[in-house]
């Protein structure tokens, strides 16, 4: 039978298209908070990092009542490295708000969330976001999302479905509409035909429990917290319930608490019904894929699958002479425990200590999704140091190598297209098609991921500030043979000194700087790129010989440009194989693994 009185949706959209902003309006529109209370824009954002980056990084649940309805929201991240969180939560959904900006439409990692969701069968409604953006085409935007999703292989039913269920809105001004030229200023037509028309969990409370664990939350009190939906049956405080693993093997567990999704917390509660999403205490080394279900009339459900990484990264404990200056945890023991502690939390990323105890290995979706976890904890008060990011081939039936391929999408004035296609050409990729009828062309290429790597900034570099990139993972294919890393070679200290003006100002000529006067520096740390091949050691320290006579104002004074700054991603996308990133709460730099040129010497001898 259909619980009528609980709807289950999750909201899928591209970075930046306003997801997070829909749902704050939702909420607001349910009364969701006291007239009085101060809420903060993006209220979902919890995340420090997530409401810096502007993007959401963790999948979240709350719920909404309207009309004696419970609406359960799923938010979840636009960012393909995340998709771990994405696979996962849509296992709760019956169906899924499809949101795209009525400028942009459609892209390219609301591709990658929106084949997740066809594939598991949901209802799919459109909602065009931004209609008041000028320059907006919600028709257009319309029509892209319906095309989208006939490629991804929607089947007629779910096609038809979302024919029929089109909401235009802007979630920034708090409307939804049936046609972008009425005049209604609310979010009400939006929350009635989610009502109206999104399908009711489809459930049997009256037959044995079954549950799912589809996320993991985790109590330094009570350890690990299940979160899942129950599909049929009801889960009860104080139940026995048998716990089936993954791989088959089972075991019993007695439920110490129960919570269900309450606005934005949770509520404690003695049952959770058929149809809603609850989260279970008492169950130990729960895991992704569990399947609470009846000692008695076990039922099994199908295991979630979780797409594997891609990228590895060594996390090391910080060598650099200047270590413990600017953070306060700098121990191997600390460095293992915080990482051993993100295992029992992050299910998505894989981590492994190395055979010889000198790091630990961390594996996960992409760069972003890697450097999230450093941002966290350089500011918990952490130095470390990380080595390139490695990318994880494996072999095919054959015992043929391949490796992971990207979809990366290119939208720049159409001058700059030709030398885009150059950079892409270079790097490996392979044009897959190029649209040149709107405002800026379009183009897209497939691309290994060894070859994403440092890309942003030379396309950047290429369409003068004027192009958009965007990637996300495609498929495991063809290994692409050799692919040439960095062309210049980098400029490294010859001390441990700060650098001077006079020095840096003779060096500028030579390259380009990445440190400012005034920086410590020690000796084997990157201060800059040569404009040549080939590293070149360097004196930043060093000073004028002044004479006894007195020198014109003009000959001492130097003019610097303003060094080159690496955010943490574009750094380890910089580094090569002998170099490492050296993280601290203030500062990100990057060094050579052997910091004395003699021993670089030796090495390149061995």
């Amino acid at each position: 039978m259909k619980q009528e009185n609980i709807r289950n949706i999750a909201i899928i959209a591209h970075v930046d298209h306003g997801k997070t902003t829909l749902v704050d309006k939702l909420l607001r529109a349910t009364d969701a908070f006291r007239e009085n209370q101060k809420v903060e824009e993006r209220v979902l954002d919890s995340n420090d990092q997530e409401r810096e980056r502007g993007i959401t990084i963790l999948a979240k649940n709350i719920s909404i009542e309207y009309k004696g309805v419970k609406i359960n929201v799923i938010d979840t991240p636009g960012h393909a490295d995340f998709g771990g969180e994405v696979e996962r939560v849509l296992k709760m959904a019956d169906g899924t708000l499809l949101l795209v900006d009525a400028f942009e439409g459609p892209m390219p990692q609301t591709r990658f969330v929106l084949r997740h969701a066809i594939q598991a069968g949901l209802s799919i409604m459109i909602v065009v976001n931004k209609i008041d953006r000028p320059g907006a085409d919600p028709e257009k935007a319309y029509n892209d999302c319906l095309d989208l999703m006939a490629d991804l292989g929607a089947n007629d039913e779910q096609l038809e479905f979302a024919m029929e269920h089109v909401v235009y809105a802007s979630a920034m001004n708090g409307f939804a509409r049936l046609d972008p030229a009425d005049d209604n200023d609310n979010m009400y037509p939006l929350l009635d035909m989610i009502l109206d028309d999104m399908p009711a969990p489809e459930v049997d409370p009256d037959g044995p429990l079954a549950m799912q664990c589809v996320t993991i939350d985790h109590s330094e009190y009570v350890g690990r917290i299940g979160i899942g939906r129950v599909y049929s049956g009801s889960i009860h405080t104080g139940d026995t319930i048998l716990v089936v693993k993954n791989d088959g093997t089972q075991s019993t567990a007695t439920v110490r608490q129960l919570f269900t999704f309450d606005y934005l917390g949770r509520k404690e509660c003695d049952v959770v019904e058929a149809g809603d999403i609850g989260a279970v205490v008492g169950i130990e080394r729960t895991d992704i894929g569990d399947v609470y279900t009846d000692p008695e009339n076990p039922i099994a459900l199908d295991p979630i699958e979780i797409d594997p990484p891609t990228l590895s990264i060594v996390f090391e404990p910080s060598t650099s002479p200047l270590v413990g200056r600017e953070g306060d945890i700098v121990g191997a023991r600390q460095l293992k425990e915080r990482l051993m502690l993100e295992r029992e939390n992050n299910v998505t990323m894989k981590i492994e200590e190395l055979e010889d105890k000198s790091g630990i290995e961390v594996s996960g979706r992409g760069i972003l999704h890697l450097s999230v976890l450093m941002e966290t904890m350089r500011r918990e008060g952490f130095e470390l140091q990380v080595g390139r990011p490695r990318v994880l081939f494996k072999k095919d039936e054959n015992g043929n190598k391949i490796e992971p391929i990207e979809q990366a999408v290119v939208e720049c004035p159409e001058e700059y297209s030709g030398k885009v296609i150059e950079i892409f050409g270079t790097a490996g990729g392979t044009m897959v098609s190029l649209d040149a009828s709107g405002l800026v062309t379009h183009l897209e290429f497939k691309i290994p991921t060894r070859g994403i790597m440092g890309l942003k900034n030379r396309i950047l570099n290429v369409t003068h500030g004027d192009g958009v990139f965007y990637h996300t993972f495609l498929e495991y294919g063809p290994y692409a043979g050799d692919i040439g890393g960095r062309k210049n070679g980098a400029m490294i200290s010859m001390s441990t000194d700060k650098a001077v003006a006079y020095a840096l100002g003779t060096l500028q000529e030579r390259g380009t700087l990445f440190v400012a006067p005034g920086d410590a520096c020690y000796e084997g740390m990157i201060v800059g790129e040569s404009a040549r091949p080939g590293d070149m050691v360097v004196n930043v320290a060093k000073t004028k010989n002044l004479g006894n006579q007195r020198s014109s104002t003009s000959d001492i004074s130097v003019q610097l440009t303003p060094p080159r700054t690496f955010t943490l991603e574009e750094a380890l996308e910089y580094i090569t194989d002998d170099e490492l990133v050296e993280i601290t709460p203030q500062n990100v730099r990057m060094r050579k693994r052997l910091l004395s040129a003699v021993d670089r010497k030796k090495a390149a001898k061995k």
